[in-house]
């Protein structure tokens, strides 16, 4: 019997998806693996792929290290305010760039663009200059302003702005809405799911950011859970399942996080607006 070509198209796609899901999922498998497992050869070829005398040892052995809840403290502390005032600038940089007519627009969303082709390492020297002149250094401010402003936020917020009927914006204006009612009031509920986008895109950024932290920062109790971690590198330097440990704390938060909020970033993604 022949098979149609539409459903071996179909089996095919499912096909290439599972691997690509498995080749995702295989790191943190195996690092939770090695993290839950007291027994056997980490290194092992073929790698183990279920645990071995599994135990919560390693994890409790991590909080005995380190003081895991001040680095999570600090890491909340930077994450949240990194969202909330990116969404607040990159915001307010888009709707002008979206629904106002200017001299200039065009040359500086251009400019905005074309830092997309930077590494941000770039910027690093620039950077902890400026923050050092305003002296800044060692202080959660220092790690947070230098990523309040980001092209890709402002892009992707440009163009939930431009979703929305130009007819609504006009009708609020005949009604003598001033810009910034027309902003708050009216246009920035309608692209929640877009913000949800960006605030949870921040949010994996922000949380996982180690190398500005650890530059700013010189002070371990300030130190966020990305780079307080990499104690467990000196102090169980050849424990590998403590530090695989640690890395699936650092890990989980972020991950329970984006699980409870991805239908809000896939109707982003989208590009829903109502």
């Amino acid at each position: 019997m022949r098979i149609p070509t539409k459903k071996l198209s179909l089996a095919g796609q499912y096909l290439l998806l599972t691997a690509l899901a498995v080749l995702c999922v295989f790191p943190f498998w195996w690092t939770l693996v090695t993290a839950i497992s007291t027994e056997g050869n980490i290194f092992a070829f073929p790698p183990t792929f279920w645990p071995q005398a599994p135990s919560l040892e390693n994890f409790i052995e991590v909080f005995r290290s380190i003081p895991m809840w001040l680095f999570y403290r600090n890491s909340l502390i930077i994450t949240i305010s990194t969202v909330f005032w990116k969404l607040l600038v990159c915001s307010l940089a888009a709707y002008p760039l979206a629904r106002m007519k200017f001299k200039g627009s065009k040359l500086v969303f251009g400019l905005i663009i074309a830092t997309m082709v930077l590494p941000s390492e770039v910027n690093f020297l620039t950077n902890f200059i400026t923050l050092t002149k305003l002296s800044l250094v060692n202080t959660y401010t220092g790690v947070i302003l230098p990523n309040v402003v980001n092209a890709v936020s402002i892009l992707l917020l440009k163009q939930a702005f431009e979703e929305v009927p130009q007819d609504l914006i006009d009708a609020a204006r005949v009604d003598g809405a001033t810009e910034w009612i027309i902003f708050w009031k009216i246009v920035l509920p309608l692209i929640t799911p877009w913000l949800a986008t960006v605030g949870i895109l921040s949010a994996v950024e922000a949380w996982n950011e180690y190398i500005w932290p650890s530059i700013v920062l010189s002070k371990p109790e300030s130190f966020p859970l990305s780079a307080g971690i990499l104690y467990l590198r000196g102090a169980y330097g050849s424990s590998t399942r403590v530090i695989a440990a640690g890395t699936i704390l650092t890990i989980v938060p972020i991950l329970v996080a984006f699980i409870f909020t991805q239908r809000f970033f896939m109707r982003g993604m989208d590009g829903a607006v109502k």
